[in-house]
């Protein structure tokens, strides 16, 4: 353990599984207290109560990120058993197997819609109700994004996918430029091709879905990324080392954007 986080209290959405769980255990293994928040309560009420059985400070709380009142019941809650929210970690998204690829031609208004509602609108609300606090509190913060490769690189059969996460970078700068003010760094972190329960063999699972499998990429470092790799570059966003750090997106992909 180190305490680049002590003191810190920290907000994962998703934050019960993947790349989500990933950031938690890092953040309080660097001295954080966190809430978990998942759809899925269950999920996330285990895995605080692992974590707490190591030690650590960690809640679990019920959020559906595309509603506002529920954001806001989030973050109520972090303060009244956790104390102050100092960093909002935005993570919660469809991805993986539960995105349910489909050609841009198949694509409907209503899975569009629930793709850019989770996966976007709900990173605007986390990012804005987060940022209410912080101002009110007068003593900064740090608000960090998970977005992914596909802000810059398309992949096939996730149209709603790719929009999403490069909408989240114009959400990331535009709110890193206008809550700089009050001390408040706004970043978000891309990863590349990450283990987990929901990508367990992403090539696999897009064929099986009706992708072509023309446009994969190979990633240089030649193997996969771990929830951890980018959960400890959360940490070092979320912690004041960074402090000069904001409206900056952090590759984490192994170099897969490097050709």
């Amino acid at each position: 353990m180190n305490d680049r986080l002590k003191g810190k209290v920290v907000v994962v959405t998703g934050g019960g599984t993947g790349i989500g769980l990933g950031i938690a255990r890092c953040c309080v293994e660097a001295g954080a207290a966190v809430m978990i928040a998942q759809r899925r309560i269950e999920i996330a009420e285990l895995e605080a109560a692992r974590l707490r059985d190591q030690g650590f400070a960690v809640q679990a709380h019920r959020c559906d990120v595309r509603r506002r009142t529920d954001v806001a019941a989030l973050l109520d809650q972090a303060e009244s058993l956790l104390g102050p929210v100092d960093v909002m970690i935005n993570n919660a998204a469809l991805t993986g197997k539960s995105l349910e690829l489909r050609p841009f031609m198949e694509e409907t208004d209503e899975h569009w819609r629930n793709v850019l509602d989770i996966n976007l609108t709900g990173a605007f609300i986390g990012t804005q109700e987060a940022a209410r606090r912080m101002i009110a509190r007068g003593a900064g913060g740090s608000i960090i994004n998970v977005s992914s490769v596909a802000q810059f690189a398309a992949q096939e059969g996730a149209s709603a996918y790719c929009a999403g996460k490069a909408g989240m970078d114009g959400l990331t700068k535009s709110a890193a430029i206008e809550l700089a003010a009050h001390g408040i760094r706004v970043n978000s972190i891309a990863p590349g091709d990450v283990h987990t329960e929901q990508s367990d063999q992403p090539r696999e699972d897009a064929v099986g879905r009706g992708a072509t499998g023309r446009f994969f990429r190979d990633t240089p470092l030649d193997r996969r990324g771990t929830p951890e790799e980018i959960g400890r570059v959360a940490v070092f966003l979320a912690s004041d080392e960074a402090s000069f750090v904001t409206g900056a997106t952090w590759l984490v992909d192994g170099g897969f954007l490097s050709y």
